[in-house]
């Protein structure tokens, strides 16, 4: 059974950077897509940015482009997501997911909030 966890979240101020990990077990990590999703309070979960298993290929939310980086490090098994210039509309709880088909797992979590 394959399990994510996610780490380095916390408070940061405007224009701040933060880089979140996503350690992932029981699965074999390179055939899985990634992904990292966040909400924010009353609002539905929505993709920030994904790295696909295959190639170099990575894709971004309008409203991260130019700010966050996703990579992954298949040789240790986690991926990465790097986000400068932060703001407070930025402060949600962000999930890791990996997906392969049809099989999807998630992370529990880590809260980033965005505040001076």
């Amino acid at each position: 059974q394959g399990q994510l966890v996610e780490s380095g979240g916390g408070l940061v101020q405007p224009g701040g950077s933060l880089r979140l990990s996503c350690a992932a077990s029981g699965i074999i990590f390179r055939l899985y897509s990634m992904g990292w999703y966040r909400q924010a309070p009353g609002k539905q979960r929505e993709l920030v940015a994904a790295a696909m298993a295959k190639g170099d290929t990575t894709n971004y939310a309008d409203s991260v482009k130019g700010r966050f980086t996703i990579s992954r490090d298949n040789a240790k098994n986690t991926a990465y997501l790097q986000m400068n210039s932060l703001k407070p509309e930025d402060t949600a709880v962000y999930y890791c997911n990996a997906w392969l088909h049809s099989t999807n797992y998630w992370g529990q979590g880590t809260q980033v909030t965005v505040s001076s």
